[in-house]
C-alpha cells in the first residue's frame, strides 16, 4: 500500500533537488523517498546509540581496546 504526501519546500531546497533529478535522471519522488528512508534509518541508529549510552550496564570500550581486540 502507498500513500500520497504533499509538501512545500523553499526554493533553496527545490532548486538543488531539481538539479539532482536532472543529473541522475530520476524523478523527485525517487529522491525524496530515498531521503526519507535514509533519515528514518539514521534516526533509528541514533535511538539505539542513545539507548546504549544511557544503559549503565553496557560496557564502554575505548578505541585502544577495540584496536587491540581487532589486532590492529
Amino acid at each position: 500500500m502507498s500513500h500520497t504526501l504533499s509538501l512545500r519546500v523553499p526554493d533553496e531546497l527545490f532548486n538543488p533537488l531539481d538539479k539532482l533529478c536532472k543529473n541522475i535522471d530520476r524523478p523527485r519522488t525517487f529522491i525524496i523517498k530515498k531521503a526519507i528512508e535514509n533519515y528514518i534509518s539514521e534516526y533509528s541508529d541514533y535511538e539505539i546509540a542513545l539507548e546504549r549510552l544511557n544503559d549503565k550496564d553496557d560496557k564502554i570500550v575505548s578505541s585502544y581496546e577495540l584496536k587491540k581486540d581487532l589486532g590492529l
